[in-house]
């Protein structure tokens, strides 16, 4: 799969996040703050998981209206199986 730059900037959007969670950790700042910052990132990590499985999901169909075959088949619930577990 390749990854987009819409996907790349969301983790690196996240990574920024995450910087800014040490630092108001380092800071002191209160429980409040940095626990909301943390499910903020945390949400954005499961919608960032959520675009790359149903994207993957979709190339994977497809490629098996491309060609008809076991080893597509067995692709395709791959997909939907790792589709399942990121939710």
């Amino acid at each position: 799969m390749e990854y987009d730059d819409k996907i790349k900037n969301r983790v690196k959007r996240m990574e920024g996040q995450l910087r800014g969670i040490l630092k108001m950790m380092e800071e002191g700042k209160d429980c409040k703050s940095v626990t909301t910052q943390l499910s903020a990132v945390r949400t954005a990590v499961d919608r960032t998981v959520g675009v790359i499985v149903s994207s993957n999901l979709v190339e994977c169909v497809l490629e098996a209206d491309e060609n008809k075959d076991k080893e597509t088949d067995e692709l395709i619930k791959e997909a939907v199986n790792l589709l399942v577990k990121s939710r």
